[in-house]
């Protein structure tokens, strides 16, 4: 029996293997995205142009197996070249594609929308105190747009909020709060707010919601009264690290290392 050379098998093999891999988690990532309670996604994946290429996988490994090394057919058989042919074919596909989508997930998107949220909430504050009612934060949150998150396969709408009074830093833990959930935590006598959000952790595509966090370390900005002539933070350092006792110092805190 002739048999093609081991560099067409080896290019047959590793072919499938990245079709299965890509292709097959847009498939499980469609259909999980369904039925998820939180899911990391801006918008429910479509399974059709997946389960079209899966499909199509199978044929030329019939083809492949079927016709060519069942039959003992040699290099020159073109079944041999269908697999690396589909995988070029779909991830060119998957390229031109791309360029009508925004490269950003929902982490990225959740982070810029706390940030433009702590902005606002910054130009409230006043001299000796920050903002704390409800309905002076609320109007905020159409500054936001919508969260990055699908709950049970449907896209969120709008943030919510919650306020919360005489916190000593940051909500880390929110059992039981929505996803899009901005927490606006007032330190005693207006002196700080902490804002966090509960969302999904960067490592965490699908499951129960959660702080918005990376590597472990819920992202949260800190919104402080006004003081004259303060010169902005530098972009790198919007998700800092402070603390009660750094709140009658610098105003600075320090730098935390949440960064993308």
């Amino acid at each position: 029996m002739t048999l093609p050379s081991r560099k067409t098998l080896l290019g047959n093999v590793l072919s499938l293997a990245a079709i299965a891999w890509i292709y097959g988690g847009d498939l499980s990532d469609a259909v999980r995205a369904r039925s998820a309670e939180v899911s990391a996604l801006v918008e429910l994946p479509s399974p059709v142009r997946p389960a079209v290429v899966l499909s199509l996988t199978v044929l030329a490994v019939g083809v492949g197996v079927l016709g060519g090394l069942v039959r003992g057919k040699a290099e020159d058989f073109k079944g041999y070249r269908l697999l690396p042919i589909l995988l070029v074919g779909a991830l060119f596909a998957d390229l031109v594609l791309a360029e009508s989508r925004i490269p950003i997930d929902s982490t990225d998107m959740a982070s810029m929308s706390l940030q433009r949220f702590q902005k606002l909430a910054q130009e409230l504050s006043t001299q000796t105190a920050v903002a704390e009612d409800p309905r002076v934060l609320q109007p905020l949150l159409e500054e936001m747009g919508r969260p990055p998150y699908l709950v049970r396969g449907e896209p969120m709408t709008a943030y919510t909020l919650q306020v919360r009074k005489d916190c000593e830093g940051p909500v880390r833990d929110a059992p039981g709060v929505l996803p899009g959930t901005v927490l606006y935590c007032v330190a005693p006598e207006r002196k700080a707010a902490w804002v966090t959000m509960v969302g999904l952790s960067a490592e965490t595509r699908f499951g129960a919601p959660e702080m918005l966090a990376a590597r472990g370390e819920v992202r949260f900005l800190l919104v402080q009264p006004a003081i004259p002539d303060e010169a902005p933070p530098e972009p790198g350092d919007a998700f800092r690290d402070a603390t009660p006792s750094q709140l009658d110092g610098a105003t600075d805190g320090g730098t935390s290392s949440l960064q993308p």
